[in-house]
């Protein structure tokens, strides 16, 4: 493996890309799967997905986002490692990717429910609820999961239309370097008819996600003080039983005076609202760039020394026993993919003859995914 960097510049496009692919493969599922299995989804990628995957190691940004992949290898909180690299590399390469491998061809395992974020007892929610209510502007000012609730600058503006509650929702996406970009999507509610404090966001063709939204507790007054409390769980291909909770409130700020009904709703739920976390949505401008260039030289010794520590602390006869059997599975991978590749149509032929992004741009991206313990 780890003289692919230096084969890459003497190899011909094609074959560049073949090396490429094989490695791009390995790098975004063997983190999370035994090895066998790593090899049966890296085979099936290059199988039943190898245009979409083509196309993805051509993109920069689908490129980088298998690189980012990898650096969420064994860590505590390593889905949620996952779903920041997609945050931050997020387009439409991206998607088509996924599309095929978690929801056309089933390349990928869906992570299995845990039971985190149970359906809430009926009991619990509100016993009536005017989706109208949501109508104009709101902030999270208050969220549970890091994950996906507690974003800069959420602001969410909705309204009530065919009987259907539509959220126009934009948050912002914080860059290693402190600066930011922001996100948009638009997001569709349906009243369930025999519990209005339940409002369900179905019938989504990427992922086929689905979300169900539980109104814990709410006060619209037209006051500062309005707020709605929003328990929700949900599931889509690649994830059964994903969930959190978030406060809106007309205010940028949560008020403090909705605290302890906050509080007492969470508790209905068996969470703590202590543990909710306050964002920022004071919405200000990206830092100046000669604080992000002084940022990122931080982080990046940091990193180095952190990578130097790992690798010689973690080398050892496990990895090689693993790295052993990765080699013969490997070989049959490639015999597979030399298959594959004389069965490519004209159209993937001229996509894969039209690829521009050339062996040293590669090596940028994938090289330091190298080392031996990032294929455990």
């Amino acid at each position: 493996m780890l003289s692919v960097s230096k084969n890459l510049k003497e190899k011909s496009h094609l074959q560049f890309l073949k090396v490429a692919s094989i490695l791009a493969c390995a790098l975004l599922v063997i983190p999370s799967a035994d090895a066998v299995d790593a090899l049966k989804t890296c085979t099936c990628l290059l199988k039943e997905c190898r245009l979409e995957l083509a196309k993805c190691i051509a993109n920069p940004a689908c490129a980088a986002n298998i690189a980012c992949l990898q650096t969420c290898n064994n860590r505590p909180d390593e889905t949620e490692c996952q779903i920041k690299c997609g945050d931050l590399f997020e387009n439409s390469v991206v998607d088509e990717f996924n599309g095929c491998a978690v929801s056309r061809k089933n390349c990928v395992p869906q992570k299995s429910d845990v039971g985190q974020f149970p359906v809430p007892d009926p009991a619990v929610l509100v016993k009536s609820f005017n989706m109208a209510d949501f109508n104009g502007k709101w902030y999270i000012t208050s969220g549970l999961n890091p994950t996906f609730d507690t974003f800069d600058c959420q602001l969410h503006e909705f309204h009530v239309e065919s009987n259907k509650l539509v959220g126009n929702l934009s948050w912002r996406i914080r860059t290693p370097d402190s600066g930011f970009f922001t996100r948009s999507t638009v997001q569709r509610f349906v009243q369930d008819a025999m519990q209005p404090g339940i409002l369900y966001n179905h019938d989504n063709e990427y992922l086929h996600y689905q979300d169900d939204w539980y109104i814990l507790s709410s006060k619209v007054e037209n006051n500062s003080d309005d707020y709605i409390f929003v328990y929700y769980r949900g599931r889509n291909d690649a994830w059964e039983g994903y969930g959190g909770a978030v406060v809106y409130t007309r205010s940028a700020v949560l008020p403090g005076s909705i605290v302890p009904e906050l509080e007492r709703a969470a508790k209905s739920i068996g969470q703590d609202f202590n543990k909710f976390i306050r964002t920022d949505n004071t919405c200000g401008p990206e830092p100046p760039l000669v604080e992000r260039l002084e940022k990122t030289v931080e982080e990046g010794e940091k990193t180095i020394i952190r990578e130097v520590k790992e690798i010689e602390g973690e080398v050892g006869k496990t990895e090689m026993t693993l790295l052993q059997r990765l080699a013969e599975g490997f070989k049959e991978l490639q015999q597979d993919e030399e298959i594959i590749l004389r069965e490519l149509s004209r159209e993937e032929m001229e996509i894969l003859n039209d690829l521009k992004m050339e062996a040293n741009e590669v090596e940028k991206l994938f090289g330091r995914a190298l080392p031996i313990r990032k294929l455990r």
